[in-house]
């Protein structure tokens, strides 16, 4: 099992001025200790359940860019991207943007988007649930048409691009891996199974009954279950060591794959330390 830093908080006791080393110094202590992937969120103001929202927040994808120049080996993305909030042809230019300067480490996560409160606040772009959900299964296919060779047109109910040219390419072939992140059973699953490499479910008693679910839909589709690569996002890693393994090992009877997480006081960077040391090689062979 894979384990990955999922980076939500970015008020340090340093301050703003001093964020940009401390970033580094989390980026650089994860990877040393071992652990596969560095993701920040894609929100403009912080949410409720990591503090309140008046408290720092990074606009995603120049951080991304930022941690893509500190690093050597961590896979790099938002977790996840709000589909709302960048038109589709900039958005899969920006991620493969990452994956050229990464030398191959983008991944694109990407979701149908939540948060009106901050869209409202800075007048981002913010339409219906049903519209979201459209305009993410038409993001999709207008980011794997641009990693692909076809340059034609795309004219979709919500899109038009007159020419999906995308020079240089992703050095990831076929294309970065795309996760979807969300546990909706009718369409997030759906698109799971049509559409994305990983997918991403909470940390919960419900989570052998989606997994389920995914599985139909890869049946209902004839996709391969097995190709795609089952995350979850919780709180394990915010655990003591011997509780976090305990569970990481059930988890691992499901199938899952890369487990991702917040680590409490992760900028003192001791507890990433502790990680690499008790966590990251009793789970590396699960």
């Amino acid at each position: 099992m894979k384990l990955g830093l999922h980076i939500a908080d970015f008020t340090y006791p340093s301050g703003p001025k001093g964020l940009a080393d401390d970033l580094t110094r989390i980026a650089v202590a994860a990877e040393e200790a071992g652990l596969t992937r560095v993701s920040v969120m894609d929100h403009v103001f912080q949410i409720g359940p990591v503090g309140p929202i008046e408290n720092d927040m990074l606009e995603a994808y120049t951080t991304l860019g930022y941690l893509a120049a500190r690093t050597e080996r961590v896979e790099l993305l938002a977790w996840v991207t709000a589909v709302s909030y960048r038109d589709p042809g900039l958005l899969a230019k920006m991620v493969t943007t990452l994956d050229v300067l990464s030398k191959g480490r983008a991944m694109l996560g990407i979701g149908a988007a939540w948060n009106e409160e901050e869209s409202r606040g800075l007048g981002l772009f913010f339409p219906s649930t049903k519209e979201r959900f459209e305009r993410l299964e038409e993001t999709l296919q207008i980011c794997l048409q641009m990693w692909s060779a076809e340059e034609g047109p795309y004219r979709g109910e919500h899109y038009t691009l007159e020419r999906t040219m995308n020079v240089p390419q992703s050095l990831q072939r076929p294309h970065p891996p795309i996760l979807i992140g969300g546990g909706g059973e009718k369409k997030t699953l759906r698109m799971v199974a049509r559409y994305a490499d990983a997918c991403n479910l909470f940390d919960g008693p419900d989570l052998p009954h989606k997994l389920d679910v995914l599985r139909r839909h890869c049946d209902d589709l004839g996709r391969d279950y097995a190709e795609i690569e089952k995350t979850v996002m919780g709180g394990a890693l915010a655990q003591d060591p011997k509780t976090a393994v305990a569970h990481l090992e059930e988890l691992a009877t499901l199938g899952i794959q890369e487990y991702h997480g917040l680590v409490p006081n992760v900028s003192e960077i001791e507890p990433l330390r502790v990680l690499g040391t008790e966590v990251v090689p009793a789970v590396a062979a699960l």
